[in-house]
């Protein structure tokens, strides 16, 4: 689903970048434009979209409310914590199921991002019938993409929720068989978490992890994950907050340290170090020199 235009370019100019609202109730809110993905987040209080289409995979959950469209020649609503899935190429529209509105996000992948995902078993991209759904896993890949909505998405990052992604719709098609299960290449996967140890404070990017693995970057995030419960993105974040919180006990102050470890400003290291210990970097050195 894509957004109406309709705010006027002197309200726009007073929002905040990526936020126009059509009206006094309605919105829309967009990440920074970027190769292969893009990620919305809106709410609408009526009509949203009229009848059309795209030619990527739509991807979404509602937040709050009752999203209606017709797609397929079906009817569909998606409630609260429910999965949206839109297929290339398919006709549909939007709106409010009730006079509440609803909120919701929505991610567009394209599916030459996917077929690179996909386990090369897999020869057809995947179907998933029910538009509307119920799935942890693709709950967690929406998630994922929205964790920090403002800001370009690294390398390492799009890796891990292309994956996700692909394997939450493989999942979802009866008509695929699931791949047979495999040990993780250990060898390979250690060269990565030691590639990632040395380099945390760079933007490192996927082509970089298959140099030294010679897995490709689906592949690698899969086999990261069996052996180290985590990917190389989360992996590599942690590494940088790792750092600092040693940058700060060591008397450093915040925008030094969050240079030192690796972040694009103070405010990126900000809400990742909230977002992992539910506490500010800033209330967290207080306390340390009230220790």
């Amino acid at each position: 689903m894509s957004a109406k235009p309709g705010a006027s370019a002197d309200r726009a100019r007073n929002l905040t970048p990526g936020l126009e609202r059509s009206c006094a109730s309605d919105w829309v809110r967009t990440a920074p434009w970027q190769t292969g993905i893009q990620r919305i987040e809106a709410f609408f209080s009526g009509e949203a979209y009229a009848p059309h289409r795209h030619d990527t995979y739509s991807i979404g959950h509602t937040i709050h409310g009752v999203q209606s469209f017709d797609y397929r020649g079906v009817r569909s609503d998606s409630v609260s914590g429910q999965i949206i899935v839109l297929h290339p190429d398919e006709v549909h529209d939007g709106e409010a199921g009730t006079s509440e509105g609803f909120h919701y996000q929505m991610l567009y992948i394209e599916p030459s991002l996917l077929r690179e995902a996909l386990d090369p078993a897999v020869r057809a991209l995947p179907f998933v019938k029910d538009a509307v759904l119920s799935d942890p896993s693709l709950l967690h890949a929406i998630h994922t993409a929205f964790s920090f909505m403002d800001s370009v998405l690294e390398p390492v990052a799009l890796a891990e929720i292309v994956t996700l992604l692909a394997d939450g719709l493989t999942s979802n098609d009866a008509s695929i068989s699931r791949p047979v299960k495999f040990l993780p290449d250990l060898p390979a996967v250690r060269s990565a978490r030691e590639y990632l140890d040395a380099n945390f404070a760079l933007t490192v990017g996927s082509d970089e992890l298959e140099a030294v693995t010679d897995l490709d970057r689906y592949t690698l995030t899969r086999q990261f994950r069996k052996a180290y419960g985590t990917s190389p993105y989360r992996y590599l974040t942690m590494r940088r907050l790792d750092r600092v919180r040693a940058e700060i006990s060591a008397g450093s102050g915040l925008a030094e340290a969050a240079l030192n470890a690796g972040f694009s400003d103070q405010a990126h290291m900000t809400r990742r170090f909230k977002a992992t210990f539910g506490i500010a970097p800033g209330r967290w050195r207080r306390m340390l020199e009230s220790a």
